[in-house]
């Protein structure tokens, strides 16, 4: 039995998803999104750091998986996102765990065999793999289930190091 706790960060919303996987099947554990209504940008990286710390706290994942950066389209928001990476990193480092960072290019080929899927393939797999009545509501949560379950495939495929 291992789980990861998969985390697609961004600014206001961090989307999480904890995937364990138990006799070759997998099981969603938690999923949703954290929402800031702060205005102050250290004290939007100061909550996603306490909410993540607490997660990791409360589910003791064994591993991290933190979906890696990638623009091409909004240049705008690489430097408040790559912040949000930094703390999301800091409390994982602080609290012992080990971090695994799928590239987007990864997540989509992973589960669905097309580096160049589009987020409503990869949300039907993730639905399909984690046995979902109905898919989250938001893509930062799809997003982060997405990045756990492939962590599952690169440990598999030994790729784990090499992300």
């Amino acid at each position: 039995m291992i789980r990861i706790l998969g985390i697609d960060p961004g600014t206001k919303r961090v989307g999480y998803g904890l995937v364990e996987k138990k006799d070759g099947n997998f099981f969603p554990l938690d999923y949703g999104c954290l929402e800031s209504s702060l205005i102050s940008e250290g004290d939007i990286l100061e909550d996603i750091f306490c909410k993540i710390s607490d997660i990791i706290k409360k589910y003791e994942p064994d591993i991290v998986s933190i979906e890696k950066l990638f623009f091409f389209k909004n240049q705008k928001t690489i430097i408040s996102v790559s912040q949000s990476r930094g703390v999301i990193i800091l409390a994982c480092r602080k609290l012992g765990k080990r971090i695994i960072e799928p590239t987007p290019l990864q997540i989509k080929t992973c589960l669905t065999s097309y580096g160049r899927a589009d987020k409503k393939a990869v949300a039907e797999m993730v639905g399909q793999l984690l046995k979902l009545d109905k898919l989250p509501k938001l893509d930062d949560t799809t997003d982060a289930l997405a990045c756990a379950l492939t962590s599952f495939y690169l440990m598999r495929d030994n790729l784990f190091d090499k992300c």
